[in-house]
C-alpha cells in the first residue's frame, strides 16, 4: 500500500472528535498540509521568527541614523531571534516526545496580541518615545511563537508522523471501545432479545 493510501485509510477511520484533535483550527490545518520534514516544529518556529524580524525593520530604522547601521543590526537580532524559535522548537518536540502529551489549544486571546504589543513597545523604546526595558518586549515578542508550537504543534506534528508511519495515534481508544462492545455480545450469549436490545442501543 503506498503511503499516501495508508495516510488516507487512517485518516477516514478517525472519529471527527480525533480528527479535530489532529488536524487543530485554520493555521495547524494549513501546516499539515505541508511536507512533514517542511512542517516541522523547528522550522515553524523559525518561520513566526522570520515573520517578526520582518516587523521589525521599520523600529531598527527608527533607532539608527545609519541605514547600513540599521540593516546590520537588525540582520543579527533577526538570526539571533530565528535561532532562538528554532532551538526552542526543537527542545519542544523533545518534551513532547517523552510525555507523549496531546495537543492543547493555546490561549489565543492572550498569545495572538502579543506580537503586535511587542512591536509596539519595542517602536516606542526605538524611537525615544519612552523607556521601556528591551528584555521586556524581546519577551512579549518571542513568547508567542515558541509557546503555539509547544502546546499545539509539537504534539500535532508527532501524531502526523505516526500516521505518516502508518500508525493510529488514537488505535488504543478504538480498541477499548471494540471490547466493550465484544463483552455486551458475550454477556448476551445466546439470548437473540437481549442481542436485539443491544443491536438497537449501537445502532442509536
Amino acid at each position: 500500500m503506498e503511503p499516501q493510501d495508508r495516510w488516507s485509510e487512517i485518516v477516514s477511520e478517525l472519529s471527527p472528535e480525533d480528527n479535530d484533535l489532529l488536524f487543530g483550527t485554520s493555521l495547524s490545518r494549513r501546516f499539515s498540509r505541508l511536507p512533514l520534514w517542511l512542517s516541522h516544529p523547528a522550522n515553524i518556529g523559525m518561520f513566526y521568527g522570520f515573520l517578526i524580524s520582518l516587523a521589525l525593520i521599520f523600529p531598527y530604522i527608527l533607532r539608527y541614523d545609519n541605514l547600513n547601521e540599521s540593516f546590520s543590526n537588525w540582520l543579527l537580532f533577526s538570526a539571533l531571534f530565528m535561532g532562538a524559535c528554532l532551538v526552542l522548537g526543537f527542545c519542544s518536540l523533545i518534551l513532547v516526545a517523552l510525555s507523549k502529551r496531546m495537543p492543547m489549544a493555546p490561549p489565543r486571546i492572550i498569545l495572538y496580541p502579543m506580537p503586535f504589543l511587542g512591536i509596539g513597545l519595542l517602536g516606542l523604546d526605538y524611537s525615544n518615545f519612552l523607556d521601556i526595558p528591551s528584555g521586556i518586549s524581546l519577551f512579549v515578542l518571542l513568547l508567542p511563537g515558541p509557546a503555539y508550537v509547544h502546546l499545539s504543534w509539537a504534539p500535532r506534528w508527532r501524531l502526523l508522523c505516526m500516521i505518516d508511519e502508518g500508525i493510529n495515534p488514537f488505535g488504543s481508544t478504538k480498541t477499548f471501545n471494540k471490547s466493550q462492545q465484544e463483552s455486551a455480545d458475550d454477556l448476551a450469549g445466546e439470548d437473540t432479545e437481549l442481542l436485539e436490545v443491544v443491536d438497537a442501543f449501537e445502532a442509536e
